[in-house]
């Protein structure tokens, strides 16, 4: 890692013939779907697959988040800040998924290996593999919002990027869902260890070749025109009154609480609640119907602007956790599957627009404090996710354990009342606060005036 410079404030463009293909958008979105097909299987099974296949009290996992939690805390600004401090002939974001890809594919595979060991072992086993893959997987996914802002000056061409990347994420995130049940019982052959394994083995090498690719097809077109050195001090000063970071970075952590807790109970909810685990599989896959405004999403944007489109998308979220919750006490499946849809349709807008509204904020701190720094500003989306996705697995695995879970027996009445608590009124929660939330948020009406100041500070600059 090659690493030169003082800090400056210039910021410059390639030439104008350095055209953005739809190669280069592909490539860049390709990066998402292989950190969703990867992350998706830890996010939806990993729960699943300790208490139920690897022997892991409920309690002890949700421990075991809470803990990784904390290193969160500490890893993922880590990233940003090495992030603010690269330069390479490849860039400052870019390199990193070449440095890390298969890091992180050896460290998925040991997560879901099922280790002959006593109870204590596989305790520790989790906690040693769950935490490396964590700090890796910050190591591989905050590049892709950091780089964001480099791609392009341009704000529509950023939601096009963003677009791209969503509906690829989000078609990786379907196929993960609907894939990891069948796939681990075909290739187990009634061995879930074994499946879980050798599906976990697949996934890897898939993610290696698509984080590859995206770093062998992408460019960063927007830098600093001297190759810059960003202390810690300035780099934490781009974040000095960054009132739209601090907005976004406490809507993702809420928002990522209720997903994951709806997620990973998906499977118990429908296993023990519905007596159907089949259908966890379906319903997952209905995700797959988000596409349909996430493409619409740069359409939409031009005529509610980011915040009213999410606004709408939060909105849906928080409806359709009412009518989910019809669903479940009345047990009828269609309403479930609506209920489903509705939300998925919300997490759309959410999806789409939430790495644009994070590049918007470095280009606040930039034009507020003079600071450009697009690692450790827009790592905050990695940690916010991750805190968020703990926090939710921290509820979900102690509301189990507390309300008397027990794997692959009947439930009683409390454990089945806490998977229903999971799975519909803590998500409703995380998603409401998220609407809260947006009443605060003011950036669209600054951003002409940001730009036009940007755009005249860099021609002077020149």
């Amino acid at each position: 890692m090659k690493v030169t410079g003082t800090m400056q404030n210039n910021i410059s463009t390639e030439p104008l013939d350095d055209a953005i293909t739809n190669k280069e958008r592909l490539s860049y979105g390709a990066s998402d779907f292989a950190c969703n097909v990867a992350n998706g299987m830890v996010g939806t099974y990993l729960m699943y697959y300790y208490t139920d296949v690897f022997g892991l009290a409920a309690g002890a996992i949700g421990t075991l988040f809470f803990i990784a939690r904390i290193v969160d805390a500490v890893s993922g600004p880590t990233w940003g800040i090495m992030i603010d401090r690269t330069h390479t002939r490849w860039g400052k974001s870019r390199p990193y998924f070449l440095w890390f890809s298969i890091p992180y594919a050896i460290m998925f595979i040991l997560t879901f290996s099922s280790v002959p060991l006593g109870p204590l072992g596989k305790l520790i086993w989790a906690y040693v593999t769950y935490i490396a893959i964590d700090i890796l997987y910050l190591g591989i996914n905050i590049p892709i919002t950091s780089m964001l802002p480099s791609l392009t000056a341009d704000p529509q061409e950023r939601v096009k990027f963003s677009t791209v990347r969503q509906v690829l994420a989000t078609t990786g995130a379907t196929l993960i869902s609907i894939a990891v049940l069948p796939t681990v019982q075909l290739l187990g052959q009634g061995n879930d260890r074994k499946g879980f394994f050798v599906t976990a083995i697949v996934v890897a090498v898939l993610t290696v070749f698509l984080l590859l690719l995206t770093f062998k097809n992408t460019h960063e077109r927007v830098h600093s025109q001297k190759q810059e050195k960003l202390s810690l001090k300035e780099s934490i000063s781009a974040l000095k009154g960054n009132w739209p970071w601090m907005i976004i970075s406490l809507m993702y952590f809420f928002f990522w609480i209720g997903m994951q807790t709806k997620l990973q109970v998906t499977v118990y909810f429908f296993k023990y609640n519905m007596h159907n685990a089949d259908l966890a599989s379906f319903m997952l896959g209905l995700q797959a119907l988000s596409l349909i405004v996430i493409v619409f999403t740069p359409f939409l944007t031009k005529h509610f602007g980011k915040k009213g489109t999410m606004v709408i998308g939060l909105g849906l979220c928080v409806l359709s956790q009412l009518i989910l919750g019809i669903g479940a006490q009345m047990m009828n499946v269609p309403i479930l599957a609506g209920a489903t849809i509705l939300g998925y349709f919300g997490n759309g807008f959410f999806a789409g627009l939430l790495p644009v509204m994070l590049a918007d904020t470095v280009d606040y701190g930039e034009w507020k404090n003079g600071v450009r720094a697009e690692g450790l500003v827009t790592s905050f989306s990695g940690i916010a996710s991750n805190l968020g996705m703990g926090m939710g697995g921290v509820v979900t695995g102690f509301l189990l354990s507390m309300n008397g879970y027990v794997a692959n027996h009947a439930q009683t009445a409390q454990a089945l009342k806490a998977i229903e608590m999971n799975f519909v009124w803590v998500p409703f929660i995380g998603f409401g606060i998220g609407l809260i939330l947006m009443y605060f948020y003011k950036f669209d009406k600054m951003q002409p005036k940001i730009e036009a100041d940007l755009k005249k500070r860099h021609e002077l600059a020149e």
